[in-house]
């Protein structure tokens, strides 16, 4: 399946869905659902200009998921700053062209560990369990898990 790695805290508050925009440098013609994933650097600045507690952050780790549907092109700064609550970047993004627009996200209650990659790339699991099944139980168990609490 599709990961994408992003750096903490966006990681996080993608995870959340309070950050329904990832910016970039680059464009994507890829739709549809991917894996989350949260490198080891973690962006202090960012989490001190955004009151997240650093060390609450999970690193290194696939940490959720979502579904990008879209991709929103900037041609200038007022358009980015406009949908500043939609990335929450501070001022070293504000070049980045293209915004990927997503929606659909879900942390998982397990962080995976695995090691990230630049752009979007492959997350192969090593397991035994065919892909649909892995699939099945990563964005699956928050369903089973409400219901269980109901009942």
């Amino acid at each position: 399946m599709k990961c994408l790695s992003v750096s903490q805290p966006y990681a996080e508050l993608i995870v959340q869905g309070k950050k329904t925009i990832e910016l970039r440098t680059w464009n994507t013609k890829f739709r549809g659902e991917f894996l989350v994933h949260a490198p080891l650097k973690v962006k202090t600045k960012d989490c001190k200009r955004l009151g997240i507690d650093e060390k609450s952050l999970e690193t290194g780790v696939i940490i959720g998921r979502a579904e990008i549907y879209d991709v929103k092109e900037y041609k200038t700064l007022d358009e980015i700053k406009s949908d500043y609550n939609k990335h929450w970047a501070n001022r070293e993004f504000f070049d980045h062209r293209y915004g990927f627009l997503l929606k659909n996200a879900k942390k998982l209650k397990v962080p995976i560990p695995y090691k990230g990659s630049l752009g979007f790339f492959e997350a192969k699991m090593d397991t035994k369990i065919n892909r649909d099944e892995i699939k099945t139980e990563l964005f699956d168990e928050e369903h089973r898990y409400q219901w269980i609490g109901k009942h």
